[in-house]
């Protein structure tokens, strides 16, 4: 034995068998939570795709199908109305009756879950979600996928976590996170911010450490891969690719950031009214509810028709806008009303997340701003498009408070890297002034709601 062999031996013989056992053990149990993590992150992105494939083909193809079988027997906007109904009452009874927990965008439930305030029911959600949400969405309300695909994506990693009976809490934790990443990495084809959503939106709740972190980024890339090899790997979002703008130009940027800030906490305050009006017509009463719900899809299905600019998600008439198609005053119209359509859907408890309508109001506010100011000063040079790209991110930042997380998101979906400057500055003006005027992050809000009232609910009942 050479003497190098001996000291080897002699240090390992002073280091208690029981601690190498236990170094062994948690090595292997973060290699599994690893490999769970890629199979959440693979689960999700199945979801979350055919998810978006199931929404895309109800909205795209219902129009054309009432105009060729349905016009020869009855008038087209009663067979509108009463399709959009069928399927918003589809959405509004399933969350209802069987998983309350899955109505709006269930990020906040996720949210909860993570700080195990709230339950994961994945056996109800899952299934509830998947066609209640299709149910919502197809019916032309303005509501978005990507709130749905995290809530999913979080299930997903609540059920894998059942499925293999993993007791470690932390363990149950970062699996549960990791399908959140994997479900925004799916629904945005995003991975980057599939990662920052859960980093920094859910930095209050999210347990950082070594092996989460991986564990999320695993996920994220995993649900994105498949994501593309169902969906193709272009942007989300097919817009000009813009150069640079002139230094000179930032604050114009930074001007666009402060109005969206003020806006973002009023919009931030105005959900909260819309959700509390609806509890007002409804009072809780499942027929009044069902009714209002159906009345409201229905509505939607003739908007479809005539005004299809204020219904759907909102990521379809984004390249309509940069394409340059409207006018400043015909884009402000716009946004004014689909704050209203968001508001009014949103507030109503469907099944939809609100990431895509916000997206479009940024962009129609952002576009009409460039539109405005570079007639203003045109030797600026600049192209319109730049500031509603800005606008995304702004008001994505200041209503859910999490400017990187936008900044990335934005530049994933539009493939505009060389406007990240512009962006940062943007992102950042609206969360300062969002803060400087008192505003609360949207989930936090909607969470911290829905708390309140299941304590007010279990006060009620008899003891």
């Amino acid at each position: 034995m050479t003497k190098r062999e001996k000291i080897k031996q002699s240090l390992l013989a002073k280091v208690p068998r029981g601690a190498i056992n236990q170094f062994l053990s948690r090595d292997k149990a973060s290699i599994s939570v690893l490999f769970l993590a890629c199979i959440v992150g693979v689960l999700a992105g199945l979801v979350g795709s055919y998810f978006e494939i199931a929404v895309h083909f109800i909205s795209e193809t219902r129009t054309d199908w009432l105009k060729d079988e349905i016009t020869n027997f009855v008038p087209l906007w009663f067979a509108a109305f009463v399709i959009s109904a069928i399927l918003a009452f589809i959405g509004y009874f399933l969350v209802h009756r069987f998983a309350p927990e899955a109505s709006g965008s269930g990020i906040p439930e996720i949210e909860g879950a993570m700080d195990n305030m709230r339950p994961v029911r994945w056996w109800r959600v899952l299934p509830i979600k998947f066609f209640g949400g299709l149910g919502a969405l197809g019916s032309g309300m303005v509501l978005g996928r990507e709130g749905p695909t995290v809530q999913m994506g979080g299930n997903i990693g609540r059920m894998v976590t059942d499925i293999f009976r993993l007791k470690d809490d932390d363990s149950r934790h970062t699996l549960l996170a990791s399908g959140a990443a994997g479900g925004l990495a799916a629904a945005f084809n995003a991975p980057l911010a599939g990662i920052l959503f859960v980093v920094e939106e859910m930095r209050p709740q999210f347990r950082y450490s070594l092996i989460s972190i991986k564990a999320v980024i695993i996920s994220a890339i995993s649900a994105n891969i498949v994501f593309r090899y169902i969906n193709g790997q272009s942007a989300v979002i097919t817009m000009p690719q813009y150069h640079p703008p002139e230094l000179s130009a930032l604050w114009l940027f930074l001007l666009l950031g402060v109005l969206f800030g003020v806006f973002g906490v009023i919009f931030n305050k105005l959900i909260t009214l819309a959700q509390d009006m609806f509890v007002a017509i409804h009072k809780n009463d499942t027929k009044r509810y069902l009714l209002t719900g159906t009345l409201l899809g229905g509505s939607f299905g003739i908007l479809l028709l005539y005004v299809p600019e204020l219904t759907g998600g909102g990521i379809g008439i984004i390249p309509d806008i940069t394409n340059g198609g409207y006018s400043a005053n015909i884009l402000l119209v716009l946004f004014l009303g689909r704050v209203i359509t968001t508001l009014l859907c949103f507030g109503s408890g469907a099944p939809g997340g609100i990431f895509a309508p916000m997206l479009a109001l940024g962009t129609l506010f952002g576009y009409a701003f460039g539109l405005t100011f570079t007639a203003l000063f045109p030797e600026l040079n600049m192209a319109p498009g730049m500031f509603a790209i800005a606008g995304m991110g702004a008001l994505f930042a200041a209503t859910v408070r999490a400017p990187i997380t936008g900044i990335l998101l934005v530049i994933e979906m539009t493939n505009n890297y060389y406007l990240i400057l512009p962006l940062i500055i943007t992102c950042l003006g609206a969360v300062i002034v969002a803060q400087l005027l008192g505003g609360q992050p949207i989930y936090s809000q909607l969470l911290n709601r829905t708390l309140k009232n299941e304590k007010l609910r279990q006060q009620d009942l008899p003891q």
